[in-house]
């Protein structure tokens, strides 16, 4: 076994696993520069799923191929983020609320993308000890990260949304580096929505109806 797939030390009974542990740590420092508006969320981004990649493969299946889409839509948002996308004063990417079409839309993806992954892993359990959470994490994972890459608020709710399977599932597979890390991925998006929120409403985009005030 190579030691980076080893365990590095246990914390409250659970073992943690190297990659696990730095993947992860990865993973927080991105969400850190999403919060800041930093185009280098983005490669970080791609390095922690590459990470992760490694920790997952062999293991559980799903969660390796869910990390290749994720370095995929990195490099999306690295593109969009690039060379696209209105700019805020300070030169980084303006944020806002997303349009009534575009948050139906997300939506209506992540339940179908949802229901056809859970589907594809209970046709094929090798990929997935527990389809229907995985895919839930899966699909809720990649609409979060386009949300990010157009720089909407919702981005920090679909996180949210995550999260509350994220914690036990992780737990649950014996990646508890990945549990602590998505119960500390709660407190960021939280402090990460308020700054979005207060930045979409200061550029003078209205509220729409329907989002708080």
């Amino acid at each position: 076994m190579n030691w980076l797939d080893s365990e590095a030390f246990t914390l409250f009974g659970q073992h943690i696993i190297w990659l696990d542990m730095v993947g992860n740590i990865l993973g927080l420092i991105t969400l850190a520069l999403g919060f800041r508006r930093s185009v280098w969320t983005w490669p970080v981004q791609f390095l922690s799923g590459l990470v992760l990649f490694g920790a997952f493969y062999g293991h559980l299946t799903g969660s390796a191929g869910k990390q290749v889409v994720v370095m995929l839509v990195a490099l999306y948002g690295w593109w969009q983020w690039n060379r696209g996308g209105e700019r805020a004063e300070d030169g980084r990417i303006a944020v806002r609320f997303a349009t009534w079409p575009e948050r139906f839309a997300m939506i209506a993806a992540a339940a179908a993308g949802t229901v056809a992954v859970a589907l594809f892993f209970t046709a094929y359990p090798r990929l997935s000890w527990d389809p229907w959470p995985d895919a839930y994490i899966f699909v809720g994972t990649i609409v979060a990260m386009y949300a990010q890459a157009r720089g909407m608020v919702e981005f920090w709710f679909a996180w949210l949304l995550v999260d509350l399977v994220g914690v036990p599932l992780n737990f649950a597979n014996g990646y508890a580096f990945s549990g602590f890390v998505y119960v500390i991925y709660g407190a960021l998006v939280l402090w990460g929505l308020r700054d979005w929120w207060l930045r979409s409403r200061r550029a003078g985009r209205p509220v729409l109806e329907g989002a708080p005030a």
